[in-house]
């Protein structure tokens, strides 16, 4: 699917335009134990061509191939067609382009009323190959559309649950459409065989490229971590009434505030308490995990560790943990390459 992808990009630079868009059919099942997950084992592309957000198989030619298509593999597979792929190569910028525009919805809409009341819910999935390209992995995202009588009780709601009130930003990320659709969770497994043979690609070419880069120190990782740490801040603050007092009076700024352990520090609600709390787990001390012995004060360990599923507050905690985590191995891996490279030539 990324070499089909990718192959677009360069047959449209080659003729000296823009990148092309390129469709293909995905090949899969429902997971028997889990039915509402959608296993995805093999792709097909499709002979259609198409700029920006107009990729459309509506050609007489390209539904004769996938009937044709269709036919042979009921003699060679067991799975079915379960969704369909197709590229976004946009120029790189600070979000994604994996989205669904208003073609794409009325695709994928054709394809779930067709194949959904069959047992066989349609899958739609966008790749982003620019950005792939860039950031050295794949830029891909799931979807799957509401049905055109659905309208979202909650404004401003993105295909990923999140919520963007700002109009343009929600454009530029998910666009005109963010209301039509829903994202998927993506998960990647390899048979046995694939895996050896990227340990030994691994393990002989492809170590040079963890030493040359480093994910925390790209402009798009900096310039997110701010809205991570802001909207973890958020969230904490939603569902911690301890600290709705305090965030308030502050205007957000996360001041400092008395802490019922007797000592002062910062609310767990607000950007700054988050924020210090990121620089306190990442400092050159080492990693500090926060707890509450003393029952009074700190996140306690059932927070930390997210408790049940359940626990919203814990799940927020989670992602504090995990950012700090990203910001740690960041540090590290810079520390590991001055005293490789720099302080050896010094």
């Amino acid at each position: 699917m990324m070499t089909h992808c990718h192959s677009g990009v360069e047959k449209g630079v080659k003729k000296g335009g823009n990148p092309i868009e390129v469709m293909g059919l995905l090949l899969g099942r429902p997971d028997p134990q889990t039915p509402r997950t959608l296993v995805v084992t093999d792709v097909f592309p499709l002979p259609i061509e198409g700029f920006e957000t107009r990729v459309i198989a509506d050609d007489g030619d390209v539904i004769n191939h996938m009937i044709a298509l269709g036919e042979s593999l009921e003699h060679t597979r067991k799975e079915k067609f379960m969704g369909w792929y197709h590229s976004h190569p946009f120029d790189v910028g600070i979000h994604s382009h994996c989205f669904l525009s208003q073609t794409d919805i009325s695709t994928q809409l054709q394809w779930q009323r067709a194949e959904d009341p069959h047992g066989n819910p349609f899958l739609a999935i966008v790749v982003d190959p620019l950005r792939s390209l860039a950031k050295g992995h794949p830029e891909l995202k799931a979807f799957r559309a509401y049905p055109p009588e659905y309208t979202n009780p909650i404004p401003n709601q993105c295909p990923d649950g999140s919520i963007i009130n700002e109009e343009q930003l929600r454009l530029e990320k998910w666009g005109s459409c963010s209301g039509a659709y829903y994202e998927l969770q993506v998960e990647y497994f390899m048979s046995t065989g694939a895996r050896n043979v990227l340990s030994l690609l691994n393990r002989n070419f492809l170590w040079m490229r963890a030493l040359g880069s480093t994910t925390m120190c790209e402009k798009e990782a900096r310039g997110r971590y701010p809205e991570r740490v802001e909207k973890v801040a958020m969230k904490i603050g939603k569902l911690d009434p301890s600290s709705s007092s305090s965030s308030s009076g502050g205007g957000g700024g996360g001041g400092d505030t008395a802490m019922p352990g007797g000592g002062r520090g910062r609310s767990r609600g607000s950007v700054g308490g988050v924020a210090a709390a990121l620089d306190e787990m990442t400092s050159s001390s080492g990693p500090k995990i926060p707890s509450s012995a003393d029952g009074n004060s700190g996140i306690s360990k059932e927070e930390y560790d997210g408790g049940n599923n359940n626990d919203e507050f814990g799940k927020a905690c989670q992602e504090v943990v995990e950012i700090a985590t990203e910001k740690l191995v960041g540090n590290i891996a810079q520390m590991t390459k001055k005293s490789l490279f720099s302080d050896a030539v010094a």
